[in-house]
């Protein structure tokens, strides 16, 4: 069975608590995009006080920094709670972030976006607690799944098998499939998720037993 997080894009704090309210019941661990608005051409909620009123014992978040400089970050997240931090290998100094981030009690992993060669995130993957693969474009919500990255799953399974594999991008049950048999074993879905918000509980299920 698949782990599945709701991810949650928030442009506030109204819609942040909101949907956090909504899975909160259905899921421990919680995925929030941010962004600054560098890395991609979108801007998020970023505010860490916030973050450090929803982590509970019950409840544990991650965040995927879309952002090029995400050793800004670092600090204000783990003091507010977050348990793992993803930074991007597309960003200006993803070394100078994962030196940075040892000194802080969270896990840690890189994303890799569509287009970028999975040569480039090759050297780091056995300093990372997980690797994130991103199967849409980041900084947007609802593109199609990108059936070339595929081979970045397998490919990062087959030389890395213990490494946990975290996808994130146009996910619904069939697609899910498609990338627990590539090697992936956690999945991140927003869309599909938030989709019915009277029926997520069920949505998590399908991507769970995919």
């Amino acid at each position: 069975m698949l782990d599945v997080y709701p991810g949650i894009f928030a442009k506030d704090q109204l819609e942040l608590l909101e949907k956090i309210k909504l899975v909160a019941p259905h899921s421990t661990w919680i995925h929030l995009d941010l962004a600054d608005n560098t890395l991609t051409n979108s801007t998020s909620v970023l505010l860490p006080q916030v973050y450090g009123q929803i982590v509970t014992d019950r409840h544990s978040l991650e965040a995927h920094l879309m952002v090029s400089r995400p050793e800004k970050y670092i600090r204000q997240l783990a003091d507010a709670g977050i348990k793992r931090l993803i930074a991007h290998v597309e960003a200006e100094e993803p070394r100078l972030f994962l030196d940075q981030v040892r000194y802080e009690s969270v896990e840690v992993a890189l994303a890799i976006d569509v287009a970028t060669e999975i040569e480039q995130i090759e050297p780091f993957l056995e300093e990372l607690d997980f690797v994130a693969v991103l199967t849409t474009e980041a900084g947007a919500a609802g593109l199609p799944f990108q059936p070339e990255t595929l081979e970045k799953i397998r490919a990062i399974h087959q030389s890395n098998p213990d490494l946990p594999i975290e996808v994130a991008g146009g996910l619904n049950p069939a697609t899910a499939k498609l990338v627990r048999e590539a090697g992936a074993t956690r999945l991140v879905s927003e869309s599909y998720i938030f989709h019915q918000p009277a029926k997520i509980a069920a949505a998590i299920a399908d991507l769970q037993n995919a």
